[in-house]
Formats: structure tokens, sequence, C-alpha cells
């Protein structure tokens, strides 16, 4: 097998690293815009650098995975899918609803095989939490809680791009609520801040918001997140029934100290980004798809699955802008597709 990986910074050197260590995955094929970046990670990893993203697709790949900036993934996958190559694609499709549809009608259409990287699916404790939710080992669930906090705002030139806060960093959120319960968010109100930097400001983006997400069992979600918790990187999921309640991301390097007398203490070493909390998770994730492309497993999160959680997070964004409760059947759905392949 040969896998073509378009895109060689942060998150696209971890997917390399990760694909290299895999024994099944067969030799890696690099490519970047800036092609000296894609060469010096080839030559770490024992990989080959192609000299353009063009080789990526002439040169010969069994598969694609696409970890380049966001406003290059739409293109990508389409280009892969009409190549007949099954792709993994780092989330998001595309910034908005309407593209990221465009990109699925396509998928469909062309048969493709099409998996989104949506990690915590596979860190092990949100798996934990999803096999008490299903068993039911907590009883009816009545109140779900969830945050994610970065450490530090990103540059500016990120927020730009990166399509705001609800859905580049809270969308996680919103799929693990619906992997986790198995239950869909029917509606939702939304609020943000950016009283923070004033890059947020300048880029029409939120340092902080908050959800509340109500789930078609009645069921009650609240989800915060900010770019601005200067204690350490921080992602939770609370989750309480009439019979017990849980906590995903709660451990001795949760960046949270107690102010009771008897309470834990601070975290010594306290997580400090995402790489690092979930690595065992991207690494699952990576060999998820070998496996895919391989014909040995299941798709674990197709197109589908990554556009429920995108518009949770769009119904977020609107809620945030006008003010008002949005209900999901506001925004348009693929009700008219088939299932889509890989699945």
């Amino acid at each position: 097998m040969r896998i073509g990986l378009i895109g060689t910074g942060r998150i696209g050197s971890f997917h390399a690293a990760a694909l290299a260590r895999n024994q099944d995955a067969g030799s890696l094929l690099l490519a970047d815009a800036d092609p000296a970046r894609a060469a010096r990670l080839a030559d770490r990893l024992g990989a080959t650098a192609a000299p353009s993203v063009e080789q990526v697709f002439t040169w010969g790949v069994d598969a694609v995975v696409v970890s380049c900036a966001t406003e290059g993934h739409a293109e990508l996958v389409v280009r892969a899918v009409r190549g007949g190559l099954p792709v993994f694609c780092e989330k998001p499709l595309a910034t908005d609803l309407g593209r990221s549809l465009a990109v699925l009608r396509e998928v469909s259409a062309r048969g493709g095989v099409l998996q989104v990287g949506f990690m915590r699916r596979f860190d092990a404790g949100y798996r934990t939490a999803r096999e008490l939710v299903r068993s039911g080992a907590l009883g009816r669930l009545h109140t779900v809680r969830t945050m994610t906090a970065d450490p530090a705002p990103p540059p500016a030139e990120y927020l730009r791009t990166s399509g705001g806060l609800f859905r580049d960093c809270l969308v996680h959120d919103f799929d693990m609520v619906r992997w986790v319960t198995g239950h869909e968010v029917t509606e939702v109100y939304a609020a943000g801040s950016d009283a923070g930097a004033v890059r947020f400001r300048e880029t029409g983006d939120i340092d902080t918001g908050a959800a509340l997400l109500l789930l078609d069992d009645g069921t009650l979600v609240t989800s915060t997140g900010t770019r601005c918790n200067g204690a350490g990187y921080d992602v939770r999921m609370e989750l309480a029934g009439e019979l017990d309640q849980v906590s995903a991301g709660l451990d001795d390097r949760t960046p949270i100290a107690s102010t009771e007398p008897q309470g834990p203490p601070p975290a010594s070493k306290p997580w400090t980004g995402f790489l690092e909390r979930f690595a065992p998770a991207y690494e699952a994730e990576l060999a998820a798809f070998v496996r895919l492309v391989r014909g040995e497993g299941a798709n674990p999160c197709d197109g589908r699955e990554a556009l429920a959680a995108l518009r949770v997070a769009e119904a977020c964004e609107l809620s945030r802008r006008e003010g008002r409760r949005v209900r999901l059947t506001e925004l348009p759905d693929l009700p008219d597709l088939p299932d889509l392949p890989g699945g």
C-alpha cells in the first residue's frame, strides 16, 4: 500500500509519523505547498517527498490523507474521490455548511470512501463513557456537560480561516454528544464573548462561547469553550444520570485546582495541547483508516457523521449572531442521498 499525505504542518507531521509507525500502512508519499517542508519530513521518516501536490495524484497511491490548511480540504477530497481513492480528511471538510454539503454530494455520487478526523472517538475515556451510557449503567441520562479549553489563542492568521469557535473547536464536543449518547440535537441556544485579545474582534470571531443543546430524548447539554485557559489544555465531558455520573477527561493532568481543604492537589504537569492529550487517539484514528483502506474494518466517522456535528456548530453560530433559539430543522441536510459508501 502507498498512502499520499497532503499537508506536512503540525497535524500533518503528526499523522505522517503515525502512518510511518504503522506496519500495515506501507510507504508514504508526502506533499505540501512548501516542498522543502515536505522534503524535511520525508527525510526524517524515510518517506518520499513529492515536488508538488499534483504528484500525489499522478505518481500512483492507494489512498490519500488530507491534512493541509482548511481552505484546501474540499478541493482535495473531491479530487481524491474522483480518482477512486479512499480519503481521510482532517475536520472540517469546509468552513461552511454549503461547501460541506457539496463535497458530500460528490462523495456519494462517485461512490467514494471518506473518513473524517474526529479523534475523540478513539480516546479511551470517551469510549468508556459511551459504553456506560449505552449499557444503561448511568440510568436515564438527564444532563451532559462538555468543555474544550485551549491554553492560549491561536494566531490571527489561523482565526481568519478557522470558521470560528463553534465550527473549529466545539464541533468536537458536538460530535461527542451525538456519539456518546446516541441521540440527536434538536435545538440550540448559544452566546459568545470577544472580550479577550483584539485579534478576535478583528477577525469577527469569539474567544469564549457557550451553548445550551436539547437532545431528542429531552436530555440537556451545556457546551462551553474558550481559547484563553492559561492553566492548560482542558477537555472534559460529564454525564449525569439517575443512577450515576461519570467524567471523561478527568485525570491527574487536568488543569484545575480544588479550593476545598481536603481536595486533590493541582496537576503537577497539566496537559499543554491537543496533540499531547490525544496522541494515542490520533494514532488509533489513522490505524482505523488503514484498516478501512485494506477492507478490514468499517468507517468510524463517515461524511454524514461529520456533517451532523457541523450542523450543530452552524446552528450555534446562527444562534449567537441572531440572539435566538435555533432548531436544527432550519438547517439543510442530506435527506436525498443514499448512505455514503464505506460506512
